[in-house]
């Protein structure tokens, strides 16, 4: 099988390498199936094929699209330039893309629809995900039921669909929690390869970043445990099924 890649955003390393472990678990694929990108560790490499791969994964992170310059840290706008710069390739190309939570801002971004963080940021916990009548027979969404439980955390997002872009999945605070533009490219708000645990480590490492007053830690903590995300996760596992190339 030609890999996944799998390209991270998070300059927290804790919190990057249990992102990976979970995309790998809930995808069902193992290290030797997947070429791990970590972009703050460097740029994105000069070597890299897309027709030489199954698809691309590209995780969350604490960066915002909708921030202004000044408000960037020089990792955090690095980060940015350069994935942002991967994109017109991939749209270009049709290269089988999901974006998780970051990601469809900076999908949103390359097709130019509006990100902003004045409507549609949601505190960090569990939401329902309901599916549109246009989602029907979408692979991604095989097997899974109209409604289901998943994890969100953000601060932007999208204010309206990209043109062109069909919208799957809906939910209360924020409305386009996962669209599909073309055949091949997708991009959810929520956070598909996590679960409680996922979440447990991220409340931790990113208690000051300002996601949540950094007291809500221990109450958040607790909300997100148990919480049964397997069929947010089934995505990432049938995103592999459908795109997986030999």
């Amino acid at each position: 099988m030609k890999p996944f890649v799998i390209v991270q955003l998070r300059p927290e390393c804790e919190a990057a390498d249990e992102e990976f472990a979970a995309i790998l678990r809930r995808a069902g694929l193992t290290e030797g199936d997947a070429r791990r990108i970590r972009l703050d560790q460097g740029d994105l490499p000069e070597d890299l094929d897309l027709c030489a791969v199954s698809g691309v994964i590209v995780g969350g992170g604490p960066g915002c699209v909708s921030d202004l310059a000044h408000e960037k840290t020089p990792m955090e706008a690095r980060i940015e330039a350069q994935i942002l710069g991967l994109m017109p390739r991939i749209v270009a190309e049709n290269v089988p893309f999901l974006g998780c939570c970051y990601g469809i801002g900076i999908l949103g971004r390359h097709l130019g629809a509006p990100v902003s963080k004045d409507h549609h940021g949601e505190d960090v916990g569990p939401i329902t995900c309901t599916r549109r009548p246009e989602s029907a027979g979408d692979p991604l969404l095989d097997g899974l039921p109209e409604r289901f439980t998943a994890l969100v955390g953000h601060k932007e997002a999208l204010d309206a669909l990209p043109h062109g872009a069909v919208h799957l999945l809906e939910g209360a605070r924020c409305p386009i929690q996962m669209l599909r533009y073309r055949d091949r490219i997708y991009a959810t708000q929520f956070h598909p390869e996590a679960d409680g645990d996922s979440f447990a480590l991220r409340i931790r490492v990113y208690r000051e970043k300002g996601y949540f007053p950094p007291e809500r830690a221990a109450a958040l903590t607790e909300a997100c445990a148990g919480v049964r995300t397997e069929a947010s996760g089934q995505i990432l596992a049938n995103f592999v099924r459908h795109f997986a190339q030999s």
